[in-house]
């Protein structure tokens, strides 16, 4: 408990030392001296998130501002990024737009906004996004906005300080009452956003129409205070605490922003035109937001079609966030979700959360109209399975003859509704692919809004993903047992080399049990390449690229083993598990094991749960499962 007494005081100093007040001249100091302290909220957003870093895969940017938050977005976080914040942020027309993330249902768009109004709380403590503002402004505003519009050019044209704005009425009459319009006087203090303390971060959210007031953006009057100032045009009768107010200098959020009435709309109109917006009885009230809304395509669509929506369609800039596509990254989506959950203390069998995104994914894509090219392989390419026949520019065809691919299929928090069922329904400790599939199942003949040709296609991709985890299951198997079999391997390996040594140097090969010399053992070679797809002419520069491995690694004085190479690991197992086929299968489905079956078991139990993240139940079932597709 003391130690966390002693962190406590540390933050406090912490705080303390981020603290800043001064004068306005000092600011000015600050200012000139760093002009990104006084640059507009766009600007700060963009390099808030390169600050976090930036890489570059494929020819696709990626951010690290949103890694661990959202998956399988690259493409379309990487045209967030460089068409609207990159070119906001250089004061591009772009700015003066309202975002509009368009997508599916639980596809990422309201944790993207999260992201970036907790990741401006964040950067507005460090050095690099400090935020100054003047004290006591309900709308935290600019400190520059306090110079004369007559003596900005100059500050701008030798200093690079680019004023927009004009004072709130609040801090106007605080200038001429309080200071006697001595700006140099005017207090300033450094500001640190908050959305729960209402600074610089605003949300709104739609409610009955009927009961809603304007209010709740723009402020309203404080009927208690017009007794005493007389008139509801002075600012102190006047209470700036709208959302457009609180959310200056940041990001202002609109949930489900098409389903706003529309003089809520209205209000934008200005706003992300001109920077301002209208207010009680004063003139125009200067607003540095970026302004970001997020609805569904339906929504959209509807709000286009309507012909009284035209003066906003110009407004905003649509950025499609669709469902991810890449089997993987959706496997990484589950496990955020299930981190987040009550689930963390049940164990998941390998391949469970796989063979559930394999469905999802199969949901979610479009049938190709490159010939041979069906879903499954589709899938495996977007995932970065790199499959013989196809290039990398053949994926980015894939990807651009379809339009709106991702924006419908089955959503994320479905599948991890259903493994809640799953575990919820057994309670059990362990669930493994066949639990959850059975449960995706069942949560499809529960879903009444799910027409029958929809449940008869998902139905399809369910069986189809039971397919793969087949095909998963006996892999996981076999190298369990090939394992076990390590000797074998070994000798199985070093024969293939020996032949194809002597095959690619033009040599006989000598027989380890008669001594004489041969020719190289084509059918132990060409059994063992079959395995892994090597055709007839592509034979001889797979052995060559062996042999220039096997030679790299004796340069180096490396040994070169099953795992050196994995394509021909992957050879030499499936070879080793065909010739144990029978043992395998014997092994696994019988009810009585003798003891060397017994004992073989255990061993691969044993493997399956220290080295592949089994536990003993989910490991013997798998075997079980296993032994029974080997006896169809």
């Amino acid at each position: 408990m003391e130690e966390f007494w002693n962190k406590l005081e540390e933050y406090r100093r912490q705080e303390k030392a981020l603290e800043w007040e001064g004068t306005f001249r000092d600011y000015l100091a600050v200012a000139t001296a760093d002009q990104r302290v006084a640059e507009h909220a766009h600007a700060r957003i963009y390099r808030m998130i390169v600050a976090a870093g930036v890489d570059e895969e494929n020819g696709v940017r990626h951010y690290r501002f949103f890694e661990g938050e959202l998956f399988g977005l690259g493409r379309a976080l990487e045209r967030l990024v460089e068409e609207y914040f990159h070119s906001a942020s250089r004061r591009l027309d772009v700015r003066k737009r309202i975002l509009l993330l368009m997508g599916p249902v639980s596809g990422g768009k309201s944790t993207l906004v999260q992201l970036l109004k907790r990741g401006l709380e964040r950067f507005s403590r460090t050095p690099e996004g400090a935020i100054y503002a003047i004290r006591d402004c309900p709308m935290h505003e600019e400190p520059l906005h306090l110079v004369p519009p007559l003596l900005r050019p100059e500050l701008e044209e030798r200093h690079g300080l680019k004023i927009e704005g004009s004072l709130c009425p609040s801090c106007r009459l605080m200038l001429e009452e309080r200071y006697g319009g001595r700006i140099e006087e005017v207090p300033v203090r450094r500001i640190f956003l908050s959305e729960e303390e209402r600074i610089g971060i605003g949300t709104f959210t739609p409610s009955d129409p009927k009961s809603q007031d304007i209010a709740d953006l723009t402020g309203s009057v404080d009927f208690a205070t017009i007794g005493e100032y007389g008139s509801e045009s002075d600012p102190r009768a006047y209470r700036f605490d709208g959302e457009l107010n609180k959310a200056n200098r940041g990001i202002m959020e609109f949930q489900e922003m098409l389903k706003l009435d529309e003089k809520f709309l209205w209000n934008l109109l200005s706003l992300s035109q001109e920077g301002n917006f209208k207010a009680g009885r004063f003139a125009l009230i200067s607003a540095d937001e970026m302004i970001v809304a997020h609805t569904n395509e339906a929504e959209y669509r509807s709000f286009i079609a309507n012909r009284r929506n035209e003066a906003l369609h110009s407004r905003i800039i649509v950025m499609p966030i669709p469902y991810n596509l890449r089997v993987s990254d959706e496997v990484r989506i589950y496990e955020k979700l299930i981190r987040q959950s009550d689930l963390v203390d049940v164990h998941i069998a390998p391949y469970a959360l796989r063979t559930a995104a394999i469905f999802s994914v199969l949901s979610r894509l479009k049938e190709s109209k490159k010939q041979g090219v069906d879903l499954l392989k589709k899938m495996r390419l977007y995932d970065g399975e790199e499959l013989p026949e196809y290039k990398e520019k053949d994926v980015a065809e894939l990807e651009a003859e379809v339009e709106g691919e991702g924006m419908d299929g089955v959503d994320p928090r479905y599948v991890i509704n259903r493994i809640s069922a799953a575990l919820v329904r057994s309670d059990a400790r362990c669930i493994n692919a066949l639990d959850v599939l059975r449960s995706l199942k069942e949560g499809l003949d529960q879903h009444p809004s799910i027409t029958r040709e929809e449940r008869d296609r998902l139905l399809n991709f369910i069986a189809m993903a039971r397919k793969e985890y087949d095909e998963m299951a006996k892999r996981e198997v076999q190298r369990a047992f090939v394992y076990s079999y390590e000797e074998s391997m070994r000798t199985l390996l070093n024969n293939y080399l020996d032949n194809v040594e002597a095959y690619c140097n033009w040599q006989k090969v000598r027989d380890p049990i008669t001594g004489e010399e041969q020719n190289p053992d084509e059918q132990l070679m060409r059994s063992i390449e079959e395995q892994i797809g090597v055709s007839e002419n592509q034979k001889k520069s797979f052995r060559e690229e062996i042999l220039i491995r096997l030679s790299t690694y004796a340069r180096k004085g490396k040994n070169f083993d099953y795992r050196s190479h994995e394509r021909l690991r992957e050879a030499i197992e499936k070879k080793l598990f065909a010739d144990l086929k029978d043992v395998v299968k014997i092994t696994t489905s019988t009810k009585t094991p003798d003891e060397q079956q017994l004992k073989k078991v255990n061993e691969v139990v044993a493997r399956l749960v220290a080295e592949q993240g089994y536990c003993a139940t989910c490991a013997n079932e798998l075997l079980r499962y296993t032994g029974s597709l080997l006896n169809r």
